[in-house]
């Protein structure tokens, strides 16, 4: 089916002038982006074999621009255009969760570390560095290394550490193969 046989209000396009982007499915939303399917699949399904090749929008936001070229269809003003969108949210999650006041709990910290470092095709070594209510003061990305090793050094944590007047620090390190 293509989006000419589906009732105007119903369309994608229509759908959020009229209701608000709350009101589309996922699948939807990404439609919008993409514009057109393939010869024999809709646009829709184009969005929605996207959304299950990744596993939804989660796996989609971790998605490389390289992992794009698995999807049949995708050309590269399509990739581009997607992994403009993907950069965008992660900045926007990552100026949100930097503007946080205090990383309180363990989920907030994970989830800043995942935007962070989450990306990478080489292993890094990284340091949130707080103050004493545990708000981020910096996070630094300290030492970066190949797809298998990275070294580390002490020294130059505590030198950082010392220079920031950090009260506290989280050390992350990311593995790239997982």
């Amino acid at each position: 089916m293509v989006l000419k046989d589906i009732p105007a209000d119903a369309r994608p396009r229509e759908k959020l002038l009229a209701n608000g982007a709350g009101a589309l499915a996922d699948a939807e939303l990404i439609a919008l982006l993409l514009r057109t399917g393939l010869k024999g699949i809709s646009v829709l399904q184009l969005a929605q074999q996207m959304l299950d090749r990744f596993g939804g929008i989660q796996g989609l936001l971790h998605a490389q621009a390289d992992d794009l070229k698995t999807i049949k269809g995708l050309g590269p003003a399509k990739r581009a255009e997607i992994a403009a969108v993907i950069e965008l949210a992660r900045r926007a999650l990552v100026q949100q969760l930097a503007e946080r006041p205090v990383f309180d709990a363990p989920d907030k910290v994970k989830q800043y570390l995942q935007l962070q470092l989450g990306g990478h095709v080489f292993e890094v070594f990284a340091v949130m560095f707080l103050d004493a209510q545990h708000a981020l003061i910096d996070f630094v990305e300290l030492f970066r290394g190949t797809v298998t090793q990275t070294s580390v050094y002490p020294r130059e944590v505590v030198k950082e550490a010392l220079q920031l007047n950090a009260a506290a620090v989280i050390l992350a390190h990311n593995h790239p193969l997982c």
